[in-house]
């Protein structure tokens, strides 16, 4: 049996995949500390996880349209332990990883370049969970800013994220207390990443992305894997009919206020338009000096010019 959990990566299912993992009953006292007024969603994710990149802008959106009725809780799921624990598979070895996320990433319309895998990979997404973990403990507003930064950093320039030298420049970006959070992520942040695996396998978690959306300690709905932005939007008012939908400004100047850099896909689903109009739009303000361009292999990366 092949226990390497990315071995069963799936662009068509639109999750990466835990091929063996113990499940178990879940009961409201795992849940209890998302009882609030808000409708809670769990987030099972990892930061190597590139169906969770793919599903960056539809959680975007969800922000900016329901973020007063909703409370995202991100937890690591520990997509790879170790490459020491496989036997045999379509993806066995890190340069397998590379031509993986060539395939998905015109799959999602989301830039990545597969290239770490082959030039400096990393022997497990563990590390980067815990750095997730430590930055939490501070401020988990900066933390999903702290976890943005180290996706676009193994993504798109091809940095493996499991070197403290790249964390720490990450914390730093993301305004941590960098004392604080290397203090954390060598003792603290740890038992809190274990927690996280643990509360998953009680939960049944097998892959991600995996969103468990949870009102008044009880599990309402599952989203599993890469959907459209309606799946999720359904979901939401499905558990409460009554949920209002806050209209936000879709001129590029707040949206870039909001999210300071952009992918094509990122804009075009924020901003309502076509991959294509998004691409021409975006084009014509880096060619007026508005934003800043980042070419990918596969795609673009648009920055407000304070985030150069």
């Amino acid at each position: 049996m092949n226990n390497n959990p990315l071995l069963n990566c799936d662009a068509e299912k639109g999750v990466c995949e835990i091929l063996e993992t113990p499940g178990a009953e879940s009961s409201s006292n795992q849940l209890e500390q998302t009882n609030t007024d808000k409708i809670s969603i769990i987030y099972y994710t990892d930061p190597i996880c590139s169906s969770c990149w793919g599903i960056e802008p539809q959680l975007r959106k969800l922000k900016l349209e329901y973020g007063e009725a909703i409370d995202i809780d991100y937890r690591m799921g520990g997509l790879l332990p170790s490459w020491d624990i496989y036997n045999s598979g379509g993806i066995s070895k890190p340069s397998d990883v590379a031509g993986h996320w060539e395939e998905v990433s015109p799959h999602y319309r989301m830039p990545i370049d597969g290239g770490v895998w082959m030039e400096d990979p990393l022997n497990s997404s563990y590390p980067p969970s815990i750095a997730v973990k430590a930055a939490q403990m501070q401020d988990k507003k900066k933390a999903v800013v702290f976890m943005r930064i180290i996706r676009e950093m193994v993504f798109l320039d091809k940095l493996n994220i499991t070197k403290t030298e790249h964390l720490e420049k990450a914390a730093e970006a993301a305004r941590l207390d960098v004392t604080q959070w290397k203090e954390d992520y060598e003792s603290a942040a740890q038992i809190e990443f274990k927690k996280d695996l643990d509360l998953g396998r009680q939960l049944g978690v097998r892959g991600f992305p995996t969103l468990i959306f949870v009102k008044d300690n009880e599990m309402t709905d599952i989203l599993y894997g890469f959907k459209p932005y309606e799946d999720f939007e359904k979901r939401l008012k499905k558990i409460n009919p009554e949920v209002q939908k806050k209209e936000y400004s879709k001129e590029w100047q707040n949206l870039f206020a909001a999210y300071p850099t952009l992918t094509t896909q990122e804009f075009a689903v924020l901003a309502d338009i076509s991959f294509e109009k998004a691409q021409e739009f975006l084009l014509n303000l880096s060619n007026e000096s508005k934003i800043s361009r980042k070419k990918i292999k596969n795609g673009d990366l648009w920055l407000t010019k304070t985030s150069n």
